[in-house]
């Protein structure tokens, strides 16, 4: 009997049936669009809605950017060019505006040439031959480099070196003026470090806190210009200047914008551990300062900028009005980037920071080793929305009379040419901030994924 029960009992099998492809509708292209675009009804219904809108749209505009003029000098000649091609003048666009007047708009009344900052607009000197805005072009590519070793860390940490140097030459190739000045205000931070170096060793750390920062000030303020002054007569090596006036375009919100991001993620990270300091004077000078700003909005300290400020300082002094700018951005930036650090510091676990003290690290070792990095990390996507709203707020100085690229937009359109040109030069302006805030968010996102440590 057990004998019959085991030639009817199934076996097992010793062999593996061969592989098979998946089903065709559920891997490539089809399986995505099966699973993301018509996995449902519902989803079904909003992925036909969303196609025929998309195509609604793109109807119009892709014939509106298309078919187009570019040869024209004004909008009559563009109108009557379209007359002529397609017997109408609607759904069309004037590209030809960008074209006369693209300079302008990246450039402001910037002066093309460095031996000649008075020469006319896009007018080359007699007898000399140089890349036309040179000195803005270089700046800008100087600034790539030094992002590069900050950014990636593929990239040659030699770099550094010109990181470091920037700040420093990013004044003097765009306002010009003796090679001397970018250098002794470098000198200042170098005598800063040493003083608090020493300071920290014969005075304690508060002594050589207070050093380091007097110091520098007492440099800046009274011995600088004097040494300035005597190198110049010594050795006179610089740039023909330039008045802030000049300055426009995008150019302008570039410069605005990379002084007001750089400088203010680093006072937005004191302002973030001054708020949770202990010390009572420190926290309360931190919270006020981080809810005044917050609470003004930036158009107002702009306004303060450009018209008050100059009351409050004594007569004669002459205040860049950029530099106004400059300040204000920046340090309404950092009142919202204390914030955003302040919400990563306080997302850390607790152990975080009963780790760092069973390693015996003091205050800023643990800070600097294992607190402030993983702070960061969590506070990415909130810094870089920060800084992809600070450069857009740069268009807000077009109110204080400063002609940034929408400043230079109404002028083109005041010119008797281009009377009634709108949307190409908006179209323009938008273009180009979405090229450097697309480059900040698709960062944000590689950085994201490069510094992944938890499971998915």
């Amino acid at each position: 009997m057990s004998e019959v029960h085991a030639h009817t009992v199934g076996y097992v099998r010793e062999t593996m049936l061969p592989q098979q492809a998946p089903p065709a509708t559920t891997v490539g292209f089809i399986g995505w669009v099966r699973q993301n675009l018509f996995s449902g009804a519902l989803n079904s219904i909003l992925t036909l809605l969303a196609i025929g809108f998309i195509y609604y749209i793109l109807s119009g505009v892709l014939p509106w950017t298309f078919q187009s003029v570019w040869d024209a000098n004004s909008l009559t000649e563009c109108r009557e060019i379209m007359m002529a091609t397609w017997g109408d003048t609607h759904g069309h666009a004037c590209w030809g505006v960008i074209k006369d007047r693209w300079l302008q708009l990246l450039y402001g009344f910037y002066p093309p040439y460095p031996a000649h900052p008075d020469a006319n607009f896009g007018a080359a000197p007699d007898g000399h031959w140089w890349p036309a805005y040179i000195r803005p072009n270089l700046t800008l590519i100087l600034l790539l480099v030094a992002l590069a070793p900050v950014l990636f860390t593929g990239a040659p940490r030699k770099l550094l070196y010109v990181t470091a140097a920037y700040p420093f030459l990013l004044p003097w190739l765009m306002w010009g003026g003796s090679i001397w000045v970018p250098i002794t205000a470098a000198a200042g931070f170098v005598i800063g470090y040493l003083a608090f170096h020493f300071g920290e060793r014969t005075l304690g750390t508060l002594g050589g806190m207070i050093a380091g920062a007097a110091l520098p000030i007492v440099w800046w303020l009274f011995l600088a210009a004097p040494v300035v002054d005597g190198l110049t007569s010594v050795l006179d090596i610089g740039l023909p200047s330039v008045q802030s006036r000049d300055f426009g375009g995008y150019m302008l919100a570039l410069v605005l914008g990379v002084v007001a991001i750089g400088v203010s993620l680093p006072i937005g990270v004191v302002l973030a551990l001054g708020r949770q300091s202990d010390l009572m004077i420190v926290k309360y000078l931190c919270v006020g300062f981080i809810e005044f700003i917050r609470g003004v909005p930036l158009i107002t300290l702009l306004f303060v900028a450009s018209l008050l400020l100059n009351l409050f300082l004594p007569p004669g002094t002459n205040f860049d009005i950029i530099l106004r700018v400059m300040i204000m951005m920046t340090l309404f930036a950092a009142a919202y980037m204390a914030e955003v650090i302040r919400g990563g510091l306080a997302a850390l676990p607790k152990g975080q920071y009963e780790g760092a003290d069973s390693l015996g690290l003091n205050y800023w070792q643990a800070q600097r080793l294992i607190i402030m990095p993983q702070a960061l990390k969590i506070s990415i996507p909130g810094i870089v929305s920060t800084f992809i709203g600070i450069f857009k707020d740069t268009t807000l100085v077009s109110i204080i009379g400063l002609f940034d690229v929408i400043g230079l937009a109404s002028a083109i359109r005041a010119d008797t040419s281009w009377n009634g040109v709108y949307w190409e030069l908006f179209a323009f302006i938008g273009f180009l901030f979405f090229v450097v805030c697309f480059s900040m968010s698709r960062y944000s996102m590689y950085l994201e994924r490069k510094l992944q440590t938890g499971h998915k």
